[in-house]
């Protein structure tokens, strides 16, 4: 009897990267480029009353620049959010989305933490801010999804992203849902002098049929859609409420025999018997 888990990004790929950057520093032009070279995505968390300022991108080239990648909250001025009464935490992030919306066109509802500086009273208001994650300056050992959007952490700062590609491209594709999550700050490798890493590494991680390369807010609303998913009792019809596709395996004697999708607001029936 097979059984269906859902352990699949979209295009039942069971790998995805993620490249998250802060502060908007004029190297994420050079950065950018990169990631697009190789079909790498990213969010870029930015403080909009740093925008125009020397070394920092300007406001009339973020929703060019940032194309295809997505734009986040950094707040306004980038503090220390556990430092400010209630009422200034909310203004920061708040106008710093107001800001930029009124850049990108579109709906922003990812941030991190400036200085990866938070509380629960912090996370606490983020929902009703409009939050919908926020990235922290957190490690986790391993490529499993975090269980906290609002407390994300990440694989690694990208000193290290050589070392642990090769490490997250060796993964079987029996562990489940791996992410690869990496962070930093393109004024880095400025001032580090290594661009030829991060080429390196765009080089042997990008356009490989088996990793999904998503913005951080694709991959929050990827997962709200799996867990949303409808099962029926014996684990044979699939609907998906949502208005993403899902993707899901199914596996029998102790391997994946076949994916499945099941198009959004769409049901599936599923052999789980042969």
């Amino acid at each position: 009897m097979k059984r269906v888990v859902f352990d699949c990004f979209p295009g039942g790929r069971r790998k995805a990267l993620h490249m998250s950057y802060d502060d908007g520093m004029t190297a994420d032009r050079r950065l950018v480029e990169i990631f697009n070279a190789h079909g790498i995505r990213g969010t870029f968390h930015l403080n909009s009353g740093h925008l125009d300022r020397d070394g920092y991108v300007s406001s009339s080239e973020v929703a060019a620049l940032y194309a295809g990648h997505e734009v986040g909250v950094h707040t306004v001025t980038h503090p220390c959010l556990t430092h400010l009464p209630r009422e200034r935490v909310i203004e920061e992030i708040i106008e710093d989305r107001r800001a930029l919306e009124r850049l990108t066109g579109y709906v922003v509802r990812g941030m991190s933490y400036p200085g990866g500086d938070y509380n629960d009273a912090v996370v606490a208001m983020l929902p009703t801010l409009g939050i919908a994650y926020s990235r922290t300056c957190e490690r986790k050992p391993d490529f499993s999804m975090p269980e906290d959007p609002y407390r994300w952490p990440f694989s690694c700062h990208h000193g290290e992203a050589l070392e642990r590609a090769q490490a997250f491209l060796k993964v079987p594709p029996l562990y489940g849902l791996q992410l690869f999550y990496v962070m930093g700050h393109s004024f880095e490798f400025e001032r580090g002098g290594d661009w030829a890493m991060i080429e390196e590494f765009s080089s042997l991680t990008g356009a490989r049929d088996d990793i999904w390369y998503a913005t951080q807010i694709e991959i929050v609303d990827y997962m709200a859609a799996v867990r949303g998913m409808r099962v029926s009792a014996d684990g044979s019809i699939l609907t998906n409420p949502s208005a993403l596709p899902v993707w899901c395996s199914l596996w029998e004697h102790g391997r994946a025999v076949e994916t499945v999708e099941i198009a959004a607001g769409g049901t599936t029936i599923c052999n789980t018997t042969s």
